[in-house]
C-alpha cells in the first residue's frame, strides 16, 4: 500500500542564456540573414522589474487592454481587470512594488472603496510572477487571478454593492454571539451560512466589497446534478461600507467545546477534529490548525485508515463472517487481487478472535474475507447503513459526505482497511462513531432543518440491534484492552474507540486518524503524517471528551 514519487530539480542560472535562430538564404553562401537572438532561461533581475512596473503603471492607470498586454494570457487578464475596473468601485488606485524574490514580485495597492456617496480606504498586497515566453523570450506576468487580488480563483470576481445577502449574528445553542475573531476555524463556516441563512433570519443587507465565487455554496446548492457542495467556496466580505441589520441565527454549537477545540488544533500541525450528539446528530465542535485554510474537518477527502474497519466490521457481522468471540484468521499476510497485503510490523494473532482481530487492527483478518464480498457490498454497507457517500446530506454549511466507490481486485481489499478510493473527513467518522453508539444514523447538522424546511438525510436501513451491541463491543474493548487504550484510559466505562493510520504516497508518515464515543458525545479527528492514530490523533480526542465532561 506504500506510494512514492521522486522529484527531479532543475537549477537555472540568474542570467539569460541565448540561443541563435537564423542561417544563411540562397545556393551561393554569398548572403545571409542574421535574426536577433531570442532569450531563454529565467527572466533577469532588469526584466523583472521593467515587466513590473509596466504592467502595474498600466493597471494603476486604468489602461486595461495595455496592462493584459503585459500578461501571458491577455484574454483572461483583459476579462478580469475590466470586471475589477466596473464591479469593484475602487478609485484613487495606487500600485508599489516590493522587494523581488526571483521572479516572483510582491506589491501593494492602496484605494478608496465609493459607492453611492460612501467611501472607505482599501489596501491589500498581491503578488505576481514575471515569466518568459519561449516562441519569443519576451518576459510577460503570468497571469493568475490571484494577481487581482489574493482571495481570487478562476471566475471570482471583486464587487461592491448591497450585499446580496443579509449579515447575520450566529449564536450557539445557548444563545452566545460566534464570531470569527473568537473561533477562528468557523470562519468560512459562518460565511456560508450567512449564504444559506442571511435572508431567513431577518436581517437587512448592507454595502460590501466582496469575493464574489464562480462556485459559491449557494450556486452548489441550486444545482441539478447533485446536491455535494463538497468543494463550494462561500463569497467573502473583504470591507462594509455600510453594516446593514443583522439576523440571529442560533446553531447546535457548544461554546466551551468549540473554544476547546480551537485550542487544541492550535496546538498541532495539520489537525482537524469534529464532535457530534449522537442521540440528535447536532454538532457541537469543528476546528483546523489552520483555520483561515481549507475547511478538511468538513470538506476534506481523506483515506480514514483502519477507522474504517468499524463500517467492513459492520458488513462482516451482518453477513455472519465474523463473530465478536469467533475464531478469525489473522496472518501476516493475505494475497488478494494480486496484491500482498501485510499488518503492521507483519505480526500475526495465532487461534485468535475477531475482538482481538479488530482491537489490534489487523489489516489480513479483514481482506482475507474479499473473497466471500461482492464488489459493491463495502459501499452498500456505508451507504444504506451509515449514510455516506449519498451526496446528499445539508449540515447548515459546505460539506462532503465521504466516498465509497464500488472497486474491484485489490483496490477492493484495500477498501476493507480504508484505503483505496475511499475518501472522509472527520465529520463522516464522527458520524460513524455516533450511529455505532445510537445505533441509527442521524445526520448530523450545525442548523436546525426548521430554519429553512430543509429535509436531512436519512439511511435506507438500520443496522440490527444485535450489530450495533457488537460493534459497541468492539470498539470498547478496543478502548480498554487494544490501540486506543491510551487516549481513551479512565474516561468511564460508556465508550469506544478505534484508530487509524492511512500511507499516502509521497509522506514521510501516514496520517494519524481517531474515532471514538463517550456518553452523548462522538468524535472525529485526523492529525495529516502525524503516525499512528492512537498517538496522534488520539489525545485530541480524549482532550475534547475532557473538556465535555
Amino acid at each position: 500500500m506504500l506510494g512514492g514519487a521522486a522529484a527531479v530539480v532543475v537549477c537555472g542560472v540568474g542570467i539569460a542564456a541565448y540561443s541563435l535562430i537564423g542561417g544563411s538564404s540562397g545556393d551561393d553562401g554569398d548572403s545571409t540573414v542574421d535574426e536577433k537572438p531570442v532569450a531563454a532561461g529565467p527572466p533577469t533581475a532588469a526584466e523583472v522589474r521593467a515587466t513590473t512596473n509596466d504592467f502595474l503603471a498600466a493597471w494603476e492607470k486604468g489602461d486595461v487592454a495595455k496592462a493584459a498586454a503585459f500578461t501571458d494570457d491577455r484574454t483572461a487578464a483583459k476579462t478580469a481587470l475590466t470586471a475589477y475596473a466596473k464591479d469593484s468601485h475602487l478609485t484613487r488606485v495606487k500600485m508599489e512594488p516590493g522587494k523581488r524574490a526571483g521572479a516572483k514580485v510582491p506589491f501593494s495597492v492602496s484605494s478608496t472603496v465609493s459607492y453611492e456617496g460612501k467611501s472607505k480606504p482599501f489596501a491589500y498586497e498581491s503578488e505576481l510572477t514575471v515569466v518568459r515566453r519561449k516562441h519569443d523570450g519576451k518576459t510577460l506576468v503570468g497571469w493568475q487571478p490571484s494577481v487581482v487580488h489574493p482571495d481570487l480563483k478562476d471566475g471570482d470576481r471583486l464587487v461592491t454593492g448591497e450585499a446580496g445577502d443579509p449579515p447575520i449574528k450566529a449564536v450557539d445553542r445557548d444563545g452566545g454571539e460566534l464570531t470569527k475573531a473568537k473561533y477562528p476555524s468557523l470562519g468560512t463556516v459562518l460565511d456560508s451560512m450567512r449564504e444559506k441563512f442571511g435572508d431567513k433570519a431577518g436581517g437587512k443587507a448592507g454595502v460590501e466589497l466582496r469575493v464574489v465565487r464562480k462556485n459559491s455554496a449557494k450556486d452548489a446548492e441550486k444545482s441539478a446534478t447533485t446536491k455535494d457542495d463538497a468543494k463550494a467556496t462561500p463569497d467573502k466580505t473583504l470591507l462594509t461600507l455600510s453594516p446593514g441589520t443583522p439576523g440571529t441565527l442560533k446553531t447546535t454549537f457548544d461554546a466551551s467545546l468549540q473554544a476547546a477545540a480551537e485550542k487544541e488544533t492550535g496546538k498541532r500541525k495539520q489537525a482537524s477534529v469534529v464532535l457530534v450528539k449522537p442521540s440528535t446528530g447536532e454538532i457541537l465542535a469543528a476546528a483546523n490548525s489552520n483555520p483561515s485554510g481549507f475547511n478538511t474537518a468538513f470538506q476534506g477527502s481523506l483515506a480514514p485508515g483502519s477507522t474504517m474497519k468499524v463500517i467492513t466490521s459492520s458488513l462482516l457481522l451482518e453477513k455472519n463472517l465474523a463473530g465478536v468471540d469467533k475464531k478469525h484468521p489473522c496472518p501476516k499476510y493475505v494475497t488478494y487481487g494480486g496484491w500482498k497485503f501485510q499488518n503492521d510490523d507483519k505480526f500475526q494473532i495465532k487461534d485468535g478472535t475477531f475482538r482481538a482481530s479488530f482491537a489490534r487492527s489487523c489489516n489480513t483478518a479483514f481482506i482475507s474475507q474479499a473473497k466471500k464480498l461482492q464488489n459493491d457490498s463495502l459501499t452498500k454497507q456505508a451507504q444504506e447503513v451509515f449514510g455516506l457517500g449519498r451526496d446528499n446530506w445539508s449540515i447548515g454549511a459546505p460539506s462532503f459526505d465521504g466516498a465509497i466507490p464500488v472497486q474491484s481486485d485489490a483496490q477492493m481489499g484495500a477498501s476493507l482497511i480504508g484505503q483505496g478510493g475511499v475518501r472522509m473527513n472527520p465529520l463522516n467518522m464522527a458520524s460513524v462513531a455516533a450511529t455505532v453508539k445510537s445505533g441509527t444514523f442521524k445526520q448530523p447538522y450545525l442548523v436546525s432543518p426548521d430554519v429553512d424546511k430543509r429535509t436531512l438525510a436519512t439511511a435506507p436501513r438500520k443496522m440490527s440491534g444485535a450489530t450495533a451491541s457488537a460493534l459497541r463491543d468492539l470498539m470498547h474493548y478496543t478502548a480498554v484492552a487494544g490501540t486506543a487504550v491510551k487516549p481513551m484510559s479512565g474516561l468511564g466505562s460508556d465508550m469506544g474507540a478505534k484508530t487509524g493510520s492511512a500511507e499516502v504516497d509521497g509522506q514521510k508518515k501516514p496520517n494519524g486518524w481517531f474515532t471514538a464515543y463517550r456518553g452523548d458525545l462522538a468524535a472525529g479527528a485526523v492529525v495529516q503524517e502525524g503516525g499512528h492514530g492512537g498517538d496522534s490523533a488520539g489525545p485530541l480526542v480524549r482532550a475534547m471528551f475532557q473538556a465535555g465532561r
